[in-house]
């Protein structure tokens, strides 16, 4: 029997450029907002990037901090919070990706000040008001608006020199976001929309990669699809996929996009038939076996298929199937302690079906 829809729809504030070169006009964009001493963030692998966005800033780069590091461990926080307070910065731009991305933000949590974000990989951060700390190996999020960055600069470019294995981990660290979208219980027509539409791109464009890795289309429709896919994970609740990812990541400290992109065939075979809204959006853009089609993208590359691979020891497991059962969460499929290990088993072996 059919029934009305019936959803509440809360946009998340949105002041976006996008195209090839758009990273030019960045000090435009900063006077517009405002801001005349900004601190400039990176992570140490891209600090060279940093300087070249501090060139373009001139005088309103105030200082570089480039000691951005995977999960947002807290002294990091504090270090980056020290040199804000001395140079009496106004904002942050933070080019890179989750990790400086979520520096910036707790940057704007601590101090209140805003966040240009300069994405340089797919993991969507930049269109969420979810924050992330992690301390004494304990990974804390919430949400917050105020973290939310006030602008994005979305520059294919900047994408060129991101390593093939990191392209297709972070772009599966992006269909994530869309497809715990789908089954979110907050999601509405809008939200499907859009998650399909980018994990669609996304899985159209990685395959381009394959035969050229500096192929701009393709990088173009991957920056497309991560925008997408991350305004849907800012926009609904995460559910078991992100909870165990998080876990994961924050006890072990596991790289973050390798680690949702082993973990999300398993979440989707458990949940699916749960959902089957999620189950023919995801056929439609995946084909008609989503579950199969993630891990035919995945096996294309040399990128890790297990969480034995990422170094996990089979006894941790049960810290982490503990730590998914303490606290309740919305998911389309009850979640039990024997489907959880079963998950979890099978996610270490890297064993399918």
């Amino acid at each position: 029997m059919s029934t009305p829809i019936t959803f509440d729809y809360i946009a998340q504030p949105m002041d976006v450029s996008f195209g090839a070169g758009s990273l030019g006009q960045l000090r435009e964009h900063i006077e517009k907002l405002g801001l005349t001493r900004v601190i400039v963030l990176s992570t140490p692998e891209q600090a060279d990037l940093a300087e070249r966005v501090a060139g373009i800033l001139g005088d309103i780069a105030g200082g570089i901090f480039t000691k951005a590091r995977m999960h947002v461990p807290i002294e990091i926080v504090d270090e980056a919070a020290a040199v804000v307070t001395d140079m009496q910065a106004d904002g942050c731009v933070a080019v890179g990706g989750g990790s400086t991305i979520g520096l910036g933000k707790a940057l704007s949590l601590r101090y209140r000040i805003p966040t240009v974000a300069i994405p340089t990989t797919y993991a969507g951060s930049e269109m969420t008001p979810v924050w992330g700390l992690t301390e004494n190996n304990v990974k804390t999020t919430g949400r917050d608006r105020a973290v939310l960055p006030v602008k994005v600069v979305y520059d294919p470019e900047l994408t060129l020199t991101l390593p093939l294995g990191m392209s297709v981990t972070s772009g599966m660290n992006a269909i994530a976001h869309a497809v715990e979208a789908l089954w979110a219980p907050d999601r509405s027509p809008m939200i499907e929309l859009m998650a399909e539409e980018g994990v669609r791109a996304i899985a159209a464009g990685l395959p381009r990669l394959r035969e050229t890795a500096d192929d701009l289309v393709g990088r173009s429709e991957l920056l497309y699809g991560a925008w997408l896919c991350g305004s849907c994970l800012g926009a609904t609740t995460m559910s078991l996929h992100h909870k165990l990812c998080h876990i994961l990541g924050g006890t072990f400290n596991l790289p973050h996009s390798e680690t949702h992109t082993i973990v999300l065939p398993y979440v989707l075979e458990y949940n699916l038939a749960s959902s089957p809204s999620a189950q023919a959006a995801l056929g439609r853009a995946l084909g008609a076996d989503p579950v199969a089609r993630l891990v035919e993208l995945r096996a294309a590359w040399d990128v890790p298929s297990s969480l034995e691979q990422l170094g996990v020891k089979h006894e941790d497991l049960e810290t982490v199937v503990a730590a998914a059962l303490a606290s309740p969460y919305a998911n389309p499929r009850p979640v039990t302690e024997a489907g959880l290990r079963d998950l979890l088993e099978r996610a270490w072996s890297g064993a399918l079906g």
